[in-house]
């Protein structure tokens, strides 16, 4: 699409979006049959431009943290839009690992013989056109890309208006590898106006558009969900916690709890409130303070961890339900596995939880009692995500419990079909 987000406004906003829902839904027919060699090589050619336009893409993310910058945007945010040399080649990676993953389209399980003499089975097919919603991280034009693509499913991708100019670089070199591969360049559309009238036909167009995934902030992905007339995958925020057991290994928790708060601030699998137990709550905040500290992390606490360390400031009951999304960090000390697992259950978002501890027993309680879409033994919370677990890359993280939950990949972007195999059988 190739009009000027300055030109589409008031009524046109929505005559543009019926226009992409109408190119998406024809795209998503073409790119459901296409055949798994054509969607690698479109992958391929995706990330060997990306990697070719570097200094471009560079260049129009500057634009944007400029003006992020002079209209006051935190440091969070800036983080989550900043583009460098490595996150773009990140980029790259995430699409050339994404092309090297199976083919989930067509996949037939359960194929079994029924007293009838019919067989049935599941077939694994394409959502149909997906919609992704998103803030800040450019990134996700190219994931989303990516997984929609080998999943068989069209895209319609509307960034905020914070990006507009790295997305629209990156989309530029999505447009080249399709268009290499010989496939519909309307597979990945990139919404360009930054009209929010934009979102709300977007996730009302039911005849065009098959699912939504919001990835932003909570008061985004509330009205998403609120407003939406077509399914969607979200999460809405991420209160991620670590509990250091009085079973742990100590070396192994202070190297966990250390990165899973400190190794990325902006991020919605980075630990909120650290749990630690009571019978080595003095041996280990101690040393875990000063570590923050000199990473510059304020350090909110229960009246116990006040006692341990002089100077942390009072954490208040909103703290227990605070994603920070920045350098402040919430402590509490707890008796035990089980206080630790009530502390989660009441104040937890279902995104991702882990425990350190040497406890094989304790460990599986953990992984079995805490109902969080992750849930970890001995390590950062910060692994969360789809690149770590293998899925190439994520459209987003769910904490739903219907469809796809944690991490969704290629899978969560595809459902089933049964299909029956007869020979002319009929049904007496």
């Amino acid at each position: 699409m190739k009009t000027a987000s300055r030109q589409i406004t008031g009524t046109d906003v929505k005559r543009y979006m019926q226009d992409v829902g109408q190119r998406a839904r024809v795209a998503a027919r073409a790119i459901s049959r296409a055949e798994t060699a054509a969607k690698d090589a479109a992958l391929i050619a995706m990330a060997d431009e990306i990697g070719r336009q570097t200094e471009t893409l560079i260049a129009a993310n500057r634009k944007d943290l400029d003006t992020g910058k002079a209209q006051g945007l935190d440091a969070a945010l800036l983080d989550r839009l900043e583009l460098n040399a490595a996150r773009i080649q990140a980029m790259a990676e995430g699409l050339r690992q994404i092309a090297t993953l199976a083919d989930p389209v067509g996949e037939i399980t359960d194929l079994n013989y029924r007293p009838s003499g019919i067989q049935v089975g599941r077939m694994r097919v394409p959502l149909g056109v997906i919609g992704i919603i998103y803030e800040s991280r450019p990134n996700v034009t190219a994931d989303a890309a990516g997984l929609c693509l080998k999943s068989g499913n069209a895209a319609i991708l509307r960034g905020g208006s914070e990006a507009i100019h790295s997305n629209r670089a990156i989309a530029a070199c999505i447009q080249a590898g399709l268009k290499q591969a010989g496939l519909p360049e309307d597979s990945v559309q990139v919404i360009e106006t930054t009209d929010r009238a934009a979102v709300g036909e977007l996730i009302r167009m039911k005849e065009f558009v098959d699912v939504i995934v919001p990835r932003g902030g909570k008061s985004l992905i509330e009205r998403i969900s609120a407003e939406a007339t077509i399914p969607v995958i979200k999460h809405l925020h991420g209160v991620c916690h670590v509990y250091i057991d009085d079973k742990a290994d100590m070396d192994k928790a202070v190297k966990v709890a250390f990165n899973a708060k400190t190794q990325r601030y902006g991020t919605c699998n980075t630990m909120e409130t650290l749990l630690v137990a009571r019978a080595v709550a003095g041996r280990i905040l101690p040393a875990l303070a000063g570590m923050y500290r000199e990473e510059g992390v304020e350090l909110r606490g229960c009246e116990a961890t006040r006692q341990i360390v002089p100077g942390v400031k009072t954490a208040t009951e909103e703290d227990w339900h605070t994603e920070y999304l920045a350098p402040v960090l919430s402590i509490r000390v707890v008796e035990n596995v089980d206080e630790a697992i009530d502390h989660i259950a009441r104040y937890g978002s279902a995104h991702t939880d882990a425990i350190v501890t040497e406890d094989i027993t304790r460990a599986r309680r953990f992984l079995r009692e805490v109902d969080s879409s992750s849930v970890m033994v001995n390590a950062s919370t910060r692994f969360a995500d789809g690149f770590e677990y293998g899925l190439g890359a994520e459209i987003g993280i769910s904490t739903d419990k219907l469809h796809a939950r944690g991490p969704v990949g290629l899978e969560g972007l595809t459902s089933v079909k049964f299909i029956v195999l007869g020979d002319g059988h009929i049904r007496k």
